[in-house]
């Protein structure tokens, strides 16, 4: 039998009729008292803002409403929908949506929570829609609509054999009312959800078709350079446009908010005309480095914590016994976003009213920014998000959103602002830097015993997690965490405190279970085990379920079999967002250099929505990851950066990406978050294999500074 799900004030389906005819359906989060079920055509609150599109010519049009940053949410909220409406998925259109909060929930790309978050409101959606149109091809036969069946876009009658197309359907579907109860597939019943399905931009992508915030162009367009504080703690003293405003293509000149904008008739014309400009800044706070960031890191973890995280038991009474005691002091360097598709946003404001569009991953949060920043109320302002070359956070913030409001309002023109690369890695927020010191204790019946964790961080509300791996096995255990502010820019980066603090907890594990003489995947699963039986096992996962995951790791990884001579295996798992990674990476050393051949890696997120978009995300993450752990470092000088662009700050590149297996353990468990779980364990792995092959420990990233000859 297929599972009910009861439609409640939150999750109330509108059904009407669409402009010309036909069937629309919206989630909305109220009930309007304008517009209910059965109204007409004409009826105001009938805008294209839904789910999903019926036209009588049998067109679906499916809605996407959240952002997309390459995390393949475009593709995946409509494949649930369609799924649930039994449609052909090669005929349906996709539209992006723009920002709508009134119609659709938590339009938002962050936290890998798009999928999890809206997994039952568009199987709702799409269950409600299909059993609209049953009902409707009853009612037409005079039939039960326990009769009727449905697929790829058509109701059948099964005693007849008759069938009639959505299309045909729409309609009459339209002036019925919603349902009260609204049935879902078993999931044996998918069609399409766990098969490779193939990303819907993908032609437009390779064909160079596919438009990105960058690639906005209006009439009347100006586009702005912006020439800000060359350091942090700088503030501007005085400047001269004289040969600014001489240069070809230039329309305008204005400062504001510690910043210049040159504005001109092309992006190359603004940037040759912030060239021109002559600056002069002067200091306005400490001037910070990272040699003195270190320092101060060094004093705060040797002084008493700011604030307790968490603490089991009694750590200082249990290191007060003798023990055999293993530390270990990690360090983490800046990490900027370097989004592919340089920071960009489009704003035109008027006097009332303003338009905004460009790649943001928080459409609602900058509508409210520019609604505070303005006394402009929120629903005069539109918000329309663009595919992005990127986001991994830095997308999330507003900064670039208003800065483009601010230049269009006093300029009265609408505006594209366009960073540099060099503007962003200077001007950018980071990966916070921080510094992390363990402390375990081993009995004399050789059992973990005790763990402290005392952390440190620039600017970071926390810093640490104080519910992994392996809160809960430990009796006596303990994190601690101290902010250190700054003036430095900091913010959410892939994976945000995760991204870090595997590498460093899962790199500690490994000393342990060497330190104890044990294998160090069977010392991971013998710790879920105490876990589980402790009284004191209060821990955010199934035990089980991340127990599986490694253990399948380490099979399909031949983890403890004969290797080739030269090559090395390590072992990185991790719990975030709701998933379960586990990740063997087998290195090959020459001399003191190594290269990561490959990494196996198996996945439990629950059910998987689209097999090639989860393949995709995991690999992706891995490659990122990696790729920061090899080379990511940012650091700083009298306030400045260091490194400005990619000939100092080195990314990945092709001939540096391993062989990847990617496995996913089957469930049907509700999905769970896949665009960042796949990084944080990445590092770790490589880590333990460099252990594993020369017995030197690396701990402060990225490897490739580490001397390992």
């Amino acid at each position: 039998m297929s599972a009910i799900n009861k439609l409640n004030r939150r999750s109330f389906i509108k059904v009407s009729s669409a402009t010309g005819g036909g069937l629309l359906f919206g989630f909305n989060w109220f009930i309007s008292s304008q517009a209910t079920a059965g109204t007409s055509a004409s009826a105001a609150a009938f805008e294209p803002n839904a789910f999903i599109k019926i036209s009588p010519e049998g067109i679906v049009t499916l809605m996407a409403p959240n952002p997309e940053i390459g995390q393949g949410v475009k593709t995946a909220f409509p494949l649930i929908v369609a799924e649930e409406l039994d449609v052909d998925w090669e005929k349906v259109q996709v539209e992006q949506a723009p920002l709508a909060p009134e119609k659709f929930d938590r339009q938002v790309a962050g936290g890998s929570g798009s999928v999890r978050s809206s997994w039952d409101t568009l199987r709702q959606a799409g269950g409600a829609a299909r059993s609209l149109l049953v009902a409707a091809a009853a009612n037409e036969w005079k039939a039960n609509p326990d009769e009727c069946a449905t697929e790829l876009g058509f109701v059948i009658h099964k005693p007849s054999g008759k069938k009639l197309s959505y299309g045909e359907l729409a309609d009459k579907a339209a002036r019925l009312p919603a349902p009260s109860d609204v049935k879902v597939k078993n999931l044996d019943e998918f069609n399409l959800l766990g098969k490779r399905i193939k990303n819907v931009d993908n032609k437009a992508i390779v064909t160079g078709k596919a438009k990105y915030g960058i690639d906005t162009k209006r009439e009347g367009m100006l586009y702005a350079i912006v020439e800000r504080p060359p350091a942090f703690g700088k503030k501007l003293k005085s400047f001269d446009d004289t040969e600014t405003k001489k240069t070809h293509g230039v329309k305008d000149v204005i400062s504001f908010d510690n910043k210049i904008a040159i504005l001109a008739d092309s992006t190359w014309a603004a940037k040759k005309g912030r060239e021109a400009l002559k600056a002069e800044w002067e200091d306005d706070g400490e001037l910070e480095s990272t040699a003195g960031h270190l320092e101060k890191f060094k004093a705060i973890l040797a002084a008493e914590p700011e604030k307790n995280i968490r603490k089991d038991g009694d750590v200082k009474s249990a290191f007060s016994k003798p023990l055999k005691i293993i530390e270990g002091t990690f360090e983490a360097p800046f990490l900027p976003h370097s989004t592919m598709e340089p920071m960009n946003f489009f704003a035109d404001v008027k006097e009332n009213s303003v338009e905004l569009y460009g790649p943001t991953q928080t459409p609602d949060r900058a509508r409210k920014a520019v609604s505070e920043l303005l006394n402009i109320p929120e629903e005069n302002i539109s918000v329309m998000t663009t595919r992005m070359g990127g986001g991994f956070g830095r997308r999330l913030k507003t900064d670039f959103v208003t800065e483009a409001v601010q230049i269009s309002q006093k300029v009265k023109a609408p505006v594209q602002v366009i960073w540099t690369r060099e503007d962003d890695m200077q001007g950018g927020i980071y990966r916070p830097a921080g510094m992390y010191h363990y402390k375990a204790g081993i009995d004399a019946q050789n059992r973990l015993v005790a763990w402290h964790l005392k952390a440190t961080a620039v600017n970071s509300g926390n810093g640490t997690r104080e519910n992994n791996f392996p809160a809960g096995a430990v009796p006596n255990f303990q994190v601690d965490f101290t902010n250190l502010e700054s003036q430095i820019t900091t913010g959410a980066w892939r994976a945000p405190n995760h991204n870090f603090i595997a590498f460093t907890e899962e790199s500690f594990l490994d000393d342990i279970a060497h330190a104890m003489q044990k294998d160090p995947v069977a010392f991971r699963l013998e710790l879920l085990e105490q876990a589980k039986a402790s009284p004191a096992g209060e821990v955010a996962y199934d035990i089980d379920r991340y127990k599986n995951v490694i253990e399948t790791a380490a099979e399909k990884a031949g983890w403890g079999k004969p290797m080739p001579e030269g090559v090395f295996q390590g072992f990185g798992s991790h719990f975030s967002f709701g998933s379960y990674v586990a990740q063997v990476a087998d290195i090959q050393m020459r001399g003191s250099n190594f290269r990561v051949l490959k990494v196996t890696c198996v996945v439990d997120c629950g059910i998987v929505v689209n097999l090639s978009g989860a393949e995709t995300q995991v690999e992706g993450g891995i490659v990122d990851g990696l790729g920061h752990a090899l080379y990511g470092e940012l650091t700083f000088e009298n306030g400045a950066t260091a490194q400005k662009n990619y000939d100092k700050y080195r990314l990945i590149r092709m001939k540096d990406t391993p062989e990847m297996e990617v496995h996913f353990i089957k469930s049907t468990e509700n999905p769970q978050g896949l665009g960042e779980p796949g990084l944080p364990p990445i590092a770790a792995a490589v880590g333990n294999a460099i252990f594993a092959a020369t017995g030197k420990r690396v701990r402060k990233l990225p490897f490739s500074r580490a001397e390992l000859g």
